[in-house]
This record gives C-alpha cells, structure tokens and sequence, in this order.
C-alpha cells in the first residue's frame, strides 16, 4: 500500500518510520540539527509545493530519507489508516 503526501508523491507505507509535524517538531534544537544534517547529506525530499507542514521520516534502501509534506501531519495520519 502507499500513501500520497502530495506533490504526486507515493510512499510505501511500510517505508514510513514517523510522521510528524514540522511546526512542533522543529522547536526541538535537536530536530532542527537533524533536519539540517539530513538536508547537507542530500537526504531531503520536498514534496510540497508551499510551504510544508510536516515532515515523513522513512527507511529507503539507501538509508533514511526525510519527505517533506504540504498536507499536515494529522492529514497524513488519516490517509495512512491510523
């Protein structure tokens, strides 16, 4: 199964390690440096065409990748059957 994050964007579900909100999770000083580092590695997949809501956290082949959603992250959750 897949889940659209927009953009024309599919991911596997079973891919999807985390969904969460890039608003609350970005207060973290943490998460901002792992964003950051993720995004310099070439990690970081924008799938929004505004500006995201919230991001995806998933284990692809060649490592994590972080997707980056218009949608937020309750919308997400929805879709995704949860």
């Amino acid at each position: 199964m897949y889940l659209n994050i927009g953009g024309n964007r599919m991911i596997r579900k079973d891919r999807i390690l985390g969904i969460f909100d890039l608003d609350t999770a970005s207060q973290s000083h943490l998460t901002r440096e792992f964003l950051s580092a993720a995004e310099k590695a070439g990690r970081v997949v924008n799938a929004a065409e505004d500006i995201p809501n919230s991001f995806l956290l998933c284990e692809e082949q060649d490592g994590i990748r972080i997707y980056l959603s218009q949608s937020t992250s309750r919308t997400l959750w929805k879709r995704n059957g949860l």
